[in-house]
């Protein structure tokens, strides 16, 4: 599981968030900042724990920090909208990647959680939260914040800060921020689908939406049934399963396929 969890990781960090960061003003220094961080942290994954993979590990927790405070300094400058809100969310979302890495590439425990938990923790930070809130953002922006599209704006960073809350609180608070999650991602999955693919200008962008739209209908029910699993014993799918599932099909589906789709709809 490990090699496919390491791709999964290398994915977002060189390519989905980038690109990400193209299409919601981040300024150049930044993104410069986050390539420079980016590349040593995906060549730490393949390093043995210890003083190099961590040594390696260290550029891109900083560059997931200078993007947390670029965050910070955006949310001083205004009031944030519903829009807002899950920007700055994407940004922010990093810097937990960031920290885990961190204790994973040193073979620590982080608050009770073993280095296996701290990388899929690192996979889920770039794909749940700064995908996830990121593609909520920009779906609200291309729907003219139409009261739908503010609702899953909203719902989505809830739902991950619920699902972050869990790790700590338990299984119970956990699956309550799966079903908010998945609420708000599959609203951002219809809004794609019925109103966002009506603004694409030829049938690639059309089509990379549509993938990126369908694909959350099966991720997030998986992963409804594995935290309705974990909170109640139920037969649920394997981590291992979920990896080679949920985690694989939501960053080539939904977070690949979305990310090129709104970069190719960037006038919007």
């Amino acid at each position: 599981m490990v090699p496919l969890v390491n791709v999964i990781i290398m994915a977002g960090m060189l390519i989905v968030v980038p690109l990400g960061l193209r299409l919601v003003d981040v300024p150049r220094a930044v993104r410069i900042t986050w390539i420079a961080g980016a590349v040593p942290g995906a060549f730490s994954l393949w390093l043995p724990r210890g003083p190099g993979a961590v040594a390696l590990a260290v550029p891109y927790a900083l560059a997931t920090a200078v993007l947390a405070a670029h965050a910070a300094t955006r949310l001083r400058r205004r009031l944030p909208s519903p829009r807002e809100v899950a920007v700055l969310t994407a940004l922010a979302a990093p810097s937990v990647a960031g920290v885990s890495l961190l204790w994973e590439r040193a073979g620590h425990p982080l608050m009770g959680f073993k280095p296996p938990i701290l990388a899929l923790t690192v996979a889920h930070f770039h794909y749940a939260g700064f995908a996830a809130a990121l593609v909520a953002g920009l779906v609200c922006r291309a729907t003219g914040e139409r009261r739908a599209s503010r609702a899953a704006a909203l719902t989505v960073p809830c739902g991950t800060a619920l699902v972050l809350a869990g790790y700590f609180v338990g299984d119970w608070a956990e699956l309550a921020g799966a079903i908010v999650l998945t609420a708000g991602m599959w609203l951002v999955g219809l809004l794609t689908w019925t109103q966002v693919r009506r603004l694409a200008g030829d049938r690639l962008t059309g089509a990379l939406l549509a993938v990126s739209a369908a694909v959350l209908s099966a991720t997030m029910l998986l992963a409804l049934s594995w935290a309705l699993g974990e909170a109640t014993g139920l037969p649920h799918p394997s981590i291992a399963w979920m990896a080679a599932t949920h985690g694989v099909c939501n960053a080539a589906g939904f977070a690949l396929c979305g990310v090129a789709a709104w970069r190719r709809l960037r006038p919007l």
